[in-house]
């Protein structure tokens, strides 16, 4: 228990008087005689903290505190004595002591030292609580889905975990692709580090170099302060490089760098920054189509896409649908409040009939209007704002098979392109020949 004390004193008479002292204060008081049986009650208790004399009759208190530490890293030892010498107080404060006191001054500071080690064991337990906490919100057991091809990237995304390649996500936007880089990393080594994300294509170039690199102060007018880029706050943990296609040239040469290397030289330093940081980056462009067109660099190109997970839209999943349909309709009806109980059958089937340009992002923004516009406690095909029921009823696919539904999307976005195979390839986000070999099966060409 956080809260609770315990006291490691071979003075009874002191012994007593910290436990009535510490009482008053709100907390559970334990204590122990010496150190083996101080130990026995930390292996049945998780304490918060520990005041421990540094001269017991069967153990030294600096070895104590080495030990209370190995049983719950989180504990913090407050430590005593009436031989006070700094050595002993740098060599506790090394082995992991919260602080170090006199007796003779115990009476004015014991109890202050003693709050101020519960706050900050609160605070380590919180800190373990919201990693535990993120750590099982972005797992892959909590990527929704059945179909086989989700099965499939997901199966390839957890043995990268497992390594410490980099890592390129491809797909088109609104599928997930960050929520794929989230579960990587913590389901890695580095997963108890920093993940930092960053979208490439939100930034211009000059800020954009600031924002990954950072800057020394007076490198530039209104440079007041040094500023740690991306880079470093990833430092052991893993940046996520969202729309890396949107990276210009030049960032590019400095990015690939810094991946061979794994240093870089801020804006107005002289001297490099070493770093240890996995990428992963994401991307809803063709890059081989891109290093075609000169607009991305091969080398960068080869170099973060040692392992390639494409993502699958949600028309080659339309299957799932129905899971993320139920799962979106929970979330809103708790967030907003509306108490949605019932969803009609009909409600899905124009769901799945659907081709969903925006992917899940859009699907999400449906069900999200959908319940703000529900007037009850069901939801119905009425339920679905109007115009995407147009579009549905425009575009009826209910009983088309995935053939179907990709040539369908195909024709739909040549007509989008105006008939141009290279922009509808990019939209598609597949190769320009691939294009052509399907429209050549579906007899297109």
């Amino acid at each position: 228990m956080k809260d609770s004390v315990l006291i490691i004193d071979d003075e009874a008479e002191l012994r007593s008087l910290l436990s009535r002292l510490i009482s008053l204060e709100g907390y559970k008081v334990q204590s122990a005689e010496d150190g083996k049986s101080g130990l026995a009650l930390a292996q049945k208790e998780d304490f918060g903290v520990v005041v421990t004399d540094v001269r017991l009759p069967d153990i030294n208190g600096i070895e104590l505190i080495h030990n209370l530490k190995k049983i719950n890293p989180l504990t913090e030892v407050i430590v005593l004595t009436a031989y006070g010498t700094i050595e002993d107080g740098v060599r506790a404060i090394k082995e992991g002591a919260f602080d170090y006191i006199n007796k003779v001054d115990e009476d004015n500071k014991i109890i202050p030292v003693v709050l101020r080690a519960i706050e900050k064991t609160k605070l380590s337990y919180r800190i373990v609580q919201l990693e535990k906490q993120v750590g099982e919100k972005y797992n892959f057991e909590n990527i929704i889905g059945e179909s086989k091809v989700i099965k499939e990237a997901v199966d390839i995304a957890k043995k990268v975990s497992e390594t410490d390649v980099t890592v390129l996500l491809t797909g088109e936007t609104g599928t997930g692709k960050e929520i794929f880089a989230q579960s990587i990393h913590y389901a890695s080594d580095r997963g108890k580090h920093n993940f930092v994300a960053i979208n490439c294509s939100a930034f211009a170039k000059d800020l954009l170099e600031s924002e990954m690199f950072g800057y020394v102060a007076g490198a530039f007018t209104g440079a007041a302060k040094n500023k740690k880029g991306l880079f470093e706050e990833a430092h052991k943990g893993t940046l996520f490089l969202d729309e890396i296609g949107e990276l210009d040239l030049s960032l590019q040469a400095k990015f690939l760098r810094v991946l061979e290397t794994n240093n870089f030289i801020k804006e107005g330093d002289t001297k490099p920054t070493q770093v240890d940081v996995r990428i992963i980056a994401a991307s809803n462009r063709n890059l081989e189509q891109e290093v075609e067109k000169g607009n991305f660099r091969s080398d960068l190109y080869y170099r973060i896409s040692v392992m390639k997970i494409e993502i699958p839209s949600l028309r080659e999943r339309k299957e799932d649908i129905k899971q993320f349909a139920e799962y979106f309709v929970k979330y809103y009806s708790r967030k907003l409040g509306a108490g949605i109980t019932k969803v009609t059958p009909e409600f899905f089937q124009k769901l799945e009939s659907y081709d969903f340009p925006g992917n899940i992002r859009e699907l999400r923004n449906i069900i999200e209007r959908a319940v703000i516009l529900s007037d009850g406690k069901t939801l119905t095909e009425l339920s679905l704002p109007k115009d995407i029921v147009n579009k549905i009823n425009s575009h009826p696919m209910v009983s088309l098979n995935l053939e179907d539904v990709e040539k369908n999307h195909i024709l739909s976005v040549l007509e989008q392109t105006n008939g141009n195979k290279t922009k509808a390839a990019e939209i598609l986000g597949i190769g320009l020949t691939t294009l052509y070999r399907k429209l050549q099966a579906y007899g297109l060409e």
